[in-house]
């Protein structure tokens, strides 16, 4: 089979890595890729959300599977256009895709279907949000409607923060002025987040393994919320058989009935961020895709062929499927450039990367990284996902720091407790 990986950063590194371990995979392709992946298979340069050029390089490559790692093409719909063309992709419609595309959609359908979430406000106007936070105090969860990079969520203590955050997004439009039209003020859940990923044909569904996201940039979970700064799996200890089941019973079942419902059943891969709290699960969010780093150290893990999976969920075979995990433990350590989450500089070389180490006891997935000539130089805020395995979550975690210890480039920095929980 020739496979085409749409996306470019380190969760599409992961998975063109593991397809590339499926016997049936003949060939890789990626969209646009960048210098990790073309160690795997052939970069296109074609960028995640250029639909068009996507859909005329799967023919011309006659591509057999296409899987889709970022949700913006998603929620723009590359998978009904490769679907009308008569292409097989991995992923959900655009129409299942809005559970992410939008947090007031997101919402509206937790309401509607009566899945536990926070209570929230729903805000088109300034001038009210700015006036509800004065009114009924913090803290407070604002959120940008639209799509914002894993960025546009702002927990508030403090009402200079909540204010600064309903402008960022209403008036400064930071995120962009279709995703800053709407916003969201909810009530902040206490408790342990964890992250639920499951496997969906339309009809049927399957857990995989836990794992738990590290969010916010400093150690401690302390600063700003980034798109992920690490993560671990299993994360078996956090979730207890009566939380899961509560999650299966009271949130992943209705929310794939209330899709058939409405027409617009859910295909892929459907993230549920959960907060574990006093009154059982709520949910925190809908992803339509794999998390990023959470996929990273997934990867690791799962023994099953991943074509398989996504094969079996296109066909609406997955109650055919069975899924299988190694024991060990895996974790995922961000690398990220200096000033991340807020501006950073681009262009600095990396070193380190040759190190024997490497493709023996830990693997690195580039997330932003270019070359430079012949020099390995950083790209973005999350520059390299440096992921190992152990028999355990101590070993695994020697083995991941060992590994970031021999990286370096310029204002390099990364949380050192990635594996460990802060109550």
């Amino acid at each position: 089979m020739r496979i085409l990986i749409v996306g470019g950063g380190g969760r599409e590194h992961a998975l063109a890595w593991k397809a590339a371990r499926s016997p049936r995979v003949s060939e890789v392709f990626c969209a646009p890729g960048n210098p990790g992946m073309a160690t795997i298979g052939t970069c296109l340069g074609i960028a995640a959300d250029d639909i068009d050029r996507l859909l005329a390089a799967a023919r011309e490559h006659q591509i057999d599977l296409t899987i889709v790692g970022p949700e913006q093409p998603l929620v723009m719909g590359i998978v009904d256009r490769f679907q009308a063309a008569g292409l097989r992709i991995w992923g959900p419609s655009r129409a299942a895709a809005e559970l992410e595309g939008s947090k007031v959609a997101m919402k509206e359908f937790m309401r509607r279907h009566n899945i536990p979430t926070a209570q929230c406000k729903i805000f088109d106007d300034p001038a009210l949000a700015h006036a509800y936070i004065d009114e009924f105090g913090l803290p407070a969860v604002i959120k940008c409607d639209g799509l914002a990079a894993g960025k546009g969520v702002t927990v508030a203590t403090t009402a200079e923060a909540a204010h600064g955050a309903i402008d960022d997004i209403m008036v400064r439009r930071i995120f962009g002025a279709e995703a800053g039209r709407r916003l969201v003020i909810e009530e902040v859940l206490r408790g342990e987040e964890i992250s639920i990923f499951a496997l969906c044909d339309g009809h049927n569904a399957i857990l995989l393994d836990t794992a738990q996201d590290h969010k916010q940039v400093g150690e401690g979970d302390t600063g700003p919320n980034t798109g992920g700064m690490g993560a671990f799996t299993p994360a078996r200890d956090l979730l207890s058989q009566r939380h899961e089941d509560d999650i299966v019973r009271r949130i992943l079942v209705p929310t794939m009935a209330g899709l058939v419902q409405e027409g617009r059943p859910y295909v892929g891969l459907l993230y549920l961020g959960i907060m574990l709290t006093d009154h059982g699960p709520k949910t925190l969010e809908y992803n339509v895709r794999f998390g990023d780093p959470e996929c990273q150290p997934l990867m690791l893990r799962l023994e099953s062929d991943l074509i398989d999976l996504c094969e079996a969920c296109i066909d609406g075979r997955l109650d055919q499927q069975d899924i299988t995990w190694s024991n060990d433990t895996a974790i995922c350590v961000t690398l990220a450039s200096q000033g991340y989450p807020g501006s950073y500089p681009k262009g600095r070389p990396i070193t380190g990367l040759d190190q024997p180490l490497f493709g023996e006891q830990a693997v690195v997935f580039h997330a932003g990284t270019r070359l430079d000539g012949d020099q390995l130089v950083t790209d973005g805020g999350r520059v390299l996902s440096v992921c190992a395995r152990g028999s355990d979550l101590d070993s695994a975690r020697n083995q991941v720091y060992a590994a970031c210890d021999l990286i370096h480039f310029e204002g390099v920095h990364f949380r050192r407790d990635i594996g460990r929980r802060h109550g």
